[in-house]
């Protein structure tokens, strides 16, 4: 057995590597410069952790998440790693203990934050201390084409100069051709291996429902699945607030996280999710990156997202341990609207431009009667074709209705209107308004005028929001979000071409297939032995101040209760049981096992 799998069992209890990891591994072995796309759950710490056990030196790992360093260490600790972070929350005497380690070369993996870094003469001090390896996570945050751009990352592009032999290695979850090609510039990585992995997390189920009554929508899901943590992402703080006001009040364990909160509710928060103490969390996009916790099963949106980079990131904070988790993304088309306000307040034309592709993007994704992973993949120039078996248009809950007809009369009030109205005013000249607005207008004597007064306003704005979704019409943001027909839409309204519509755009309800797959088929799973192990890693973890999932993943403890194992060396073969876990849990969950 080479070193590489030999620490990845005696240290991580893992028998192979996934895809791509053991060449990552070979590369920087090698003193190879990497470059690493690489998504969220595919076990990218692994490819730094286990260089920086088998080199001789220290490995130095640029992060910017100061709120996790401390779940990081405890992670590779409990794994048996010498590891440490320095940032602006240690206390002197951690500061001289941390110091004095690192002079005595007894530190094996350093997490460190770039704006550490950037400290006068920072660099030169790192250089005291054997640096055999750099690893540059969230590396994203370089480029200001990502969308998570930082600038306190720039400083990186200093790394080489001060480091010019040692190897250095980015990692990121989400990177398009453009912002590797930036990364790869900005820290000047020399000839480096590149592996861009497969985005396609086949774990993950992606559903987009109409958004309607969003709060109950979410508080309902939440009822269905009661022990399962998740994260809802909302747009705005006041929405985060006002959500996780609402969960309280249906009686769900959850707390809101923003950047308007102080850095000890955040941290506080966090924790009370992490130590699985309450279920849900309810955030804006100021809380997630590179989230440790392992066992969430379901991230909601509850609004359009600002891009793909965005939503893809935040979606993979789901099933990181691999098992299957859902996906909900709510949509109406007042969030385009909503959208488009904040666009058009942004002075940088460049910018303005980018965020509205964007924007497209996401609405597309929304609509389209198209496999979502198929979407997603294209997105980030990685081929599809198949029917992935794993979202709501593949598993046929996005029924097609034939809307035709229907389609015809909202084109025809927009024409008839020449063009020149917005949503809700077309909505209303259909339903037949009698309103001051349509009367100074005339437009209550035009064709389509009351055509539509048979169905409600829901059905309506539903098939306004397919036919911007199939690009058969569009909102001119340049002109108040008025309706504009395309050539497509002209083809639906002469009658050259039929148009089908989701039966979810209208109902927003969850066909029962959708969740078939994140039910536990496992045969032979005792399931009041698992309840037993994790009340067990529950309790330890207490005991440690540590989340739970530093003790043992969920899947690890799916795999034990269906292993059973009586001894040591069974319960070394459980997946992620290493030779240290082995010695300080073994004695403890055995009995637990073998006292049924």
């Amino acid at each position: 057995m080479n070193s590489t799998k030999k620490v990845l069992k005696s240290v991580f209890g893992y028998t192979s590597f996934r895809e791509n990891q053991e060449e990552i591994i070979g590369a920087i072995l090698q003193g190879r410069d990497v470059f690493t796309s690489m998504p969220t759950g595919g076990g990218k710490s692994l490819c730094y952790q286990i260089p920086g056990i088998i080199l001789n030196g220290l490995t130095v790992v640029v992060s910017p998440l100061i709120a996790l360093m401390k779940d990081q260490v405890d992670e590779a600790r409990s794994k048996g790693i010498s590891a440490e972070f320095i940032n602006s929350t240690l206390s002197e005497d951690d500061s001289f203990r941390i110091y004095s380690d690192l002079y005595n070369s007894k530190v094996q993996l350093l997490y460190i934050s770039p704006e550490r870094l950037a400290l006068d003469g920072y660099l030169d001090k790192l250089k005291e201390f054997n640096v055999s390896f750099i690893a540059v996570d969230e590396a994203h945050c370089l480029s200001e084409w990502g969308h998570d751009f930082r600038p306190d990352y720039l400083f990186l592009s200093k790394l080489k100069d001060k480091f010019p032999t040692t190897p250095i290695a980015a990692f990121t979850a989400t990177a398009t051709q453009k912002v590797q090609d930036d990364i790869i510039k900005l820290l000047k990585l020399k000839d480096p291996y590149i592996v861009r992995a497969s985005f396609n997390r086949k774990e993950l189920f992606y559903h987009v429902r109409n958004k309607s009554e969003v709060l109950s929508q979410i508080a309902n899901y939440i009822k269905e699945n009661p022990d399962k943590p998740g994260i809802i992402y909302r747009i705005s703080r006041k929405d985060v607030e006002k959500t996780a006001d609402y969960l309280q009040k249906k009686g769900i364990k959850a707390k809101h996280y923003h950047a308007g909160l102080t850095n000890n509710e955040r941290t506080k928060n966090q924790e009370l999710f992490n130590n699985d103490q309450i279920q849900v969390i309810v955030a804006t996009t100021a809380f997630g990156m590179g989230i440790n916790k392992s066992n969430i099963r379901f991230v909601i949106h509850g609004d359009l997202p600002k891009s793909m980079e965005g939503y893809y990131q935040e979606t993979g904070r789901a099933g990181r341990d691999g098992l299957d988790s859902e996906c909900i993304l709510f949509y109406s088309p007042g969030d385009i609207v909503k959208q488009n306000f904040f666009i058009n307040q942004i002075e940088d034309p460049t910018e303005q431009e980018k965020c509205k592709k964007n924007l497209n993007s996401l609405v597309k994704f929304a609509t389209l009667n198209v496999c979502r992973r198929k979407q997603i993949l294209e997105y980030f120039n990685e081929p599809y074709s198949q029917n992935c078996g794993n979202c709501d248009v593949c598993n046929n809950l996005t029924s097609k209705i034939e809307g035709t007809v229907d389609a015809q009369k909202i084109l025809s009030a927009i024409l008839r209107t020449n063009q020149s109205f917005g949503i809700n005013y077309i909505i209303d000249i259909i339903r037949g308004a009698d309103t001051e607005k349509i009367r100074s207008r005339n437009h209550h004597t035009i064709k389509t005028w009351g055509i539509g007064k048979d169905k409600d306003r829901h059905w309506w704005q539903g098939i306004i929001t397919e036919l911007i979704g199939q690009e058969k019409i569009y909102q001119d943001s340049e002109k108040y979000n008025i309706l504009k027909i395309t050539p497509k839409g002209e083809d639906i309204l002469y009658g050259r071409d039929a148009f089908y519509i989701n039966e979810s755009t209208f109902t927003g309800k969850v066909n029962a297939k959708s969740r078939e797959k994140l039910i536990d088929s496992t045969s032979g799973l005792d399931k009041i032995l698992l309840q037993r192990l994790k009340d067990k890693r529950t309790e330890i973890a207490r005991e440690k101040m540590v989340p739970p999932y530093i003790i043992f993943s969920d899947k690890t403890l799916k795999d034990m209760a269906l292993l059973k194992p009586t001894t040591l060396d069974d319960f070394l073969l459980v997946s992620g049981v290493g030779e240290k876990k082995m010695e300080e849990y073994g004695p403890i969950f055995i009995p637990l096992i073998t006292h049924l």
